[in-house]
């Protein structure tokens, strides 16, 4: 069972009218973090905006940032993302260190799409459905009981970065592939293998038996969870096809967290990190309209500006779990560390962190 700590008063209470002003914030920051530097490390996903990201001390997708998570030595890390990514860090870090989720709130709807009491019915029923053996991957956003089920069951957890790698791993242990909480990514990426659509299956927890009969699983290759994210599902296959045909000259690149008709009609698709590496390597002058995360999609924009790079929705696709990590809460998490009060600590039992641990280890060690 997992475990919160949140030891002392969170930040979330309403701000008092004499609170310092958000310039004030930010000036404190500063501040208070080159005070505590050897003390707090930062940890910044591409999604937080800028007036958080400025403060982080290490930038990335879910993959770099457990393979940073595990490597750190200082006892407080600060993570700038949301829940799972929090509890992903507790996992990998020593005992004597802790993480601190500068907003308990800021969870993940794709993650929230998938728990414990159900994956274990599903698993169950699977196994009775199939002789064929069965390899679980979850992709890394997702609860920490989800990453120890996959580790206590042979299987790996995945990032949008080594997705390919994980189920190519997967079918070399097995003959089917249970994928959740993603569809999306798990479709679109077995599909890139050569997997065709006719050799997955869609389990639907909101219905009896997944909505599936024992003959649809025995007979499928792949088993995708019903989970998506609904920052991605904010861009089309239209919108794609309007760009081809008004401006031919853009190249459009997505994150395979986009429905399979998005992902095929792109140019191109691929990881936070993908994106923003083929973005780099581009010369200058070249158009690029991004189907993910706007903040992320922003600060390429404000990097490269020898080139012409916007989001490919017309409409605001925002992480609102994840903006939920503002400056002023950050700012508390750093003078409650400075009085020796933290607080907002995220911590997995050890348990379940040993069962999600191997799942981690085994991600990181596969090539």
């Amino acid at each position: 069972m997992l475990n919160l700590h949140d030891q002392h008063e969170s930040p979330l209470a309403p701000i008092p009218e004499n609170e310092l002003s958000d310039e004030q914030v930010l000036v404190e920051l500063h501040k208070i973090k080159e005070e505590l530097k050897d003390k707090v490390v930062v940890l910044g996903h591409h999604y937080q905006q800028d007036d958080v990201i400025q403060f982080a001390d290490h930038t990335g997708d879910s993959l770099q940032l457990a393979r940073d998570a595990s490597k750190l030595d200082k006892p407080y890390i600060m993570f700038c993302g949301v829940h799972f990514m929090a509890e992903t860090a507790d996992i990998l870090t020593k005992d004597d260190q802790q993480v601190i989720l500068p907003d308990l709130r800021a969870g993940c709807s794709m993650a929230d799409m998938a728990n414990r009491d159900d994956i274990d019915q599903a698993w169950e029923y699977m196994l009775s459905s199939t002789s064929e053996k069965i390899i679980p991957i979850t992709y890394i956003n997702c609860a920490a009981t989800l990453k120890s089920f996959v580790g206590d069951n042979g299987g790996s957890i995945c990032t949008s970065s080594n997705a390919k790698e994980i189920i190519s791993w997967a079918f070399k242990e097995g003959e089917k592939l249970l994928f959740f909480p993603d569809q999306h990514l798990g479709r679109n990426t077995c599909f890139d293998m050569g997997i065709s659509l006719d050799e997955m299956v869609v389990y639907n927890p909101n219905m009896y038996r997944g909505g599936l009969t024992p003959e649809q699983i025995n007979k499928a290759k792949v088993i995708l969870w019903y989970g998506y994210c609904s920052v991605h599902q904010g861009f089309t296959a239209s919108q794609v096809e309007d760009l081809k045909k008004n401006r031919p000259d853009v190249k459009v690149i997505v994150h395979p967290e986009c429905n399979f008709e998005t992902v095929q009609a792109a140019h191109d698709s691929g990881s936070t990190s993908y994106i923003s590496n083929k973005i780099d390597a581009s010369p200058a002058g070249s158009k690029w309209a991004v189907g993910t995360e706007i903040n992320l999609v922003n600060r390429l924009a404000q990097k490269y500006p020898d080139k012409e790079i916007f989001s490919l929705s017309p409409y605001q696709c925002l992480c609102t779990t994840m903006y939920r990590v503002r400056p002023r809460w950050l700012l508390a998490s750093f003078k409650a560390i400075k009085e020796n009060k933290p607080i907002n600590i995220i911590k997995v039992d050890k348990k379940t962190a040993q069962s999600s641990k191997v799942a981690l280890e085994r991600m990181l060690s596969i090539k």
